[in-house]
């Protein structure tokens, strides 16, 4: 017989390792994902899609109507007759349309007298802007003088104090200007001069100088261009939307202003359109006068809507640098 050997049972089999399972992340969100008051479940439903359709029409209804009221207001009650302009309560519609305020206020007023003059003034004032402020604010963006920082500060300090408070000073050195001791008083220099005295535009155009890169500058500087080249062939070029805002408000500032037109041109065949409809005031019916101030405002509006993608397209042009 074989020998007797003592044998172990056998070992029971070890469990299988768990591999290493990483835990579950929480997906990251995309770029364009937001928190929102509601989920993107509910907004995709169909009650959803209506109540957000429902709220945002509202909301761009509701404010267009309170922005255009005004203006619909003064063009219809143009075309009311006068008793009909003063009953109250109001007439929202005319009763009868008519153009007969519109050719009075034409006629009566000599408003083509008075809208060369504006025109006249606001040609001026923006030619003599683009000139001196885009000189200025390339000097102090990209020839870097001494003491520019603080000519900027200074600048800038300006825009925090009201116009008000100015006008007294203004009027003064208008009236006898330091050194040549001239009188400016009803001539186009009264509003020329101050117009280009305007810290804001300057700001902007610096601010957009900024951002043109300094290797164009030096391309050119190794060309042998002077600075005066550089800017007349690179940097007014990049620079037409900056140039198209400065313009546009320079022109609209010129056209809207009251108070100071008031006070430096008093001579009647010198007036601005703003302060010649306000002196005849006194003698016109309502109906006509409301008629001048329409006719008055259709330049600035054509403006606007003719530039307002300039407008926005300098605001935010220079901005960001790249």
């Amino acid at each position: 017989m074989p020998p007797l050997t003592a044998t172990r049972p056998p070992a029971a089999s070890a469990p299988p390792r768990r591999k290493n399972v990483p835990a579950r992340r929480r997906p990251k969100p995309l770029p364009g994902d937001q928190r929102t008051i509601l989920s993107p479940h509910q907004l995709g439903s169909r009650w959803g899609r209506r109540i957000y359709w429902l709220v945002l029409v509202s909301t761009v209804l509701l404010f267009t109507a309170v922005f255009v009221f005004p203006l619909y207001w003064m063009v219809t009650g143009a075309m009311k007759s006068g008793e009909e302009f003063a009953r109250i309560p109001p007439t929202y519609v005319p009763s009868s349309f008519s153009l007969d305020g519109y050719r009075q206020a034409w006629r009566l007023m000599n408003l083509d007298r008075f809208l060369l003059n504006t025109l006249w003034y606001a040609a001026g004032a923006w030619a003599f802007t683009l000139v001196f402020d885009v000189a200025a604010a390339y000097a102090l963006s990209k020839l870097r003088p001494v003491f520019g920082n603080a000519v900027l500060l200074g600048m800038l300090a300006t825009l925090m104090i009201p116009p008000t408070v100015i006008l007294l000073p203004a009027y003064l050195t208008v009236k006898d200007v330091p050194i040549v001791r001239l009188d400016l008083l009803n001539t186009p220099w009264a509003i020329w001069l101050p117009a280009v005295a305007n810290g804001f535009n300057i700001f902007l155009l610096k601010r957009f100088f900024d951002a043109i890169p300094s290797a164009l500058l030096e391309a050119a500087q190794v060309d042998g261009a002077s600075p005066l080249r550089t800017l007349w062939s690179i940097v007014l070029p990049v620079s037409r939307p900056i140039l198209g805002v400065v313009s546009i408000f320079t022109v609209v500032n010129v056209w809207r202003d009251f108070a100071w037109p008031l006070l430096v041109l008093q001579a009647p065949e010198k007036m601005t359109i703003s302060v010649g409809i306000a002196s005849l005031r006194a003698n016109m019916p309502q109906t006509t006068m409301t008629a001048a101030l329409v006719i008055a405002s259709i330049p600035t509006i054509v403006v606007f809507f003719l530039f307002q993608r300039h407008i926005m397209a300098g605001l935010t042009a220079g901005g960001l640098k790249g």
